[in-house]
């Protein structure tokens, strides 16, 4: 009798001992881990909207959910090292800020889900097999649109008297830097335009870009340099585009905010807000490979009229009507 009560109270006091154990294993904190090339400060306006997305969806940054931020700082050769260290640590979900970021994140592992928070073209990247149906660990937003390009070159159009050539300012090394190209040789054509690539690696390469764009009688620049060398630079580059009386398009608000002239493209931050469902469905049991690939929905057209008439340019009131927003 006494060996039987001695063995219930042992069990009950283990049975109890292991509670909180079990109970913190099912209530266990996701992790979620974000990585960008460029600076958090630089991004800061996608980050704070991931955030958004996810107290939208009900989730307390700390208390239901960690967010493991992680830099390159402009340094591609780091995102290896950092993107192993979240794999290693078990991360539930990695989160990339760009196609830069979610090749070395598709490398260091098949079995995390991973987001997209934006890619020009998952597919031709070899990220999903369809954007229907991504079948594999990868899924998420593109930023691809398909009237992208030619609304860009229809708007420089619109607002530059006599268009005839445009000076592109590429980055070869930029995943999607041939495909933008390629789009915007084939709208070129269809409105007559004249178009000279040039490539930009560094800032001495935009010292040299604007100064080939002005003897070859260029009448706008159309910027498709993305990331850290446009956005280390920024400053120089509007100081050279004034200096060159050269208006120039820029593919994002961040651009025109800080003196651009204008910019037309997808909202990004808008995609950061969306990649948050998309770790919401994945915490709650789906899969990437079951989780179509979405595109963007909304677009900005912005203008700066002090920057407008530095180079002495007038921006049409029947453009400046559609603008999202006009800095004055």
């Amino acid at each position: 009798m006494s060996r039987n009560i001695i063995c219930l109270c042992t069990g009950a006091l283990l049975s109890v001992l292991a509670l909180p154990a079990s109970a913190q294993q099912s209530g266990k904190i996701p992790r979620i881990g974000y990585v960008t090339l460029a600076s958090l400060i630089a991004i800061s306006d996608r980050t704070e909207a991931f955030r958004q997305g996810l107290r939208e969806l009900g989730y307390v940054e700390g208390k239901d959910i960690i967010i493991e931020w992680r830099s390159a700082e402009g340094k591609r050769d780091r995102l290896p090292a950092l993107i192993s260290e979240l794999v290693k640590s078990k991360i539930d979900v990695i989160v990339t800020a760009g196609g830069g970021v979610t090749r070395p994140a598709k490398q260091a592992t098949s079995t995390i889900p991973i987001v997209m928070a934006q890619d020009a073209d998952p597919v031709g990247n070899g990220f999903v097999a369809s954007l229907a149906r991504p079948g594999g660990n990868i899924t998420g937003l593109s930023n691809i649109s398909s009237d992208l390009v030619g609304k860009r070159l229809e708007l420089l159009k619109e607002i530059v008297p006599k268009l005839t050539r445009v000076a592109v300012f590429g980055t070869s090394t930029n995943i999607d830097n041939s495909r933008e190209l390629k789009e915007l040789e084939n709208t070129a054509g269809t409105f007559g335009m004249k178009l000279q690539y040039l490539d930009v690696l560094n800032f001495n390469d935009f010292t040299t870009a604007f100064r080939t764009s002005v003897k070859w009688r260029a009448d706008a620049v159309l910027m498709i340099v993305s990331g850290p060398v446009l956005l280390a630079n920024l400053k120089e580059v509007i100081e050279l585009a004034v200096k060159h009386r050269l208006p120039v398009q820029y593919t994002l608000r961040r651009h025109v905010e800080a003196g651009g002239l204008m910019s037309y493209g997808v909202n990004l931050p808008d995609l950061d807000r969306r990649a948050a469902t998309y770790v919401d469905k994945i915490l709650k049991g789906r899969k990437p490979a079951d989780l179509p690939v979405e595109q963007p929905v909304k677009f900005e057209l912005v203008f700066n009229l002090k920057a407008a008439k530095q180079i002495g340019l007038t921006i049409p009131p029947n453009v400046l009507v559609r603008a999202d927003r006009v800095i004055r």
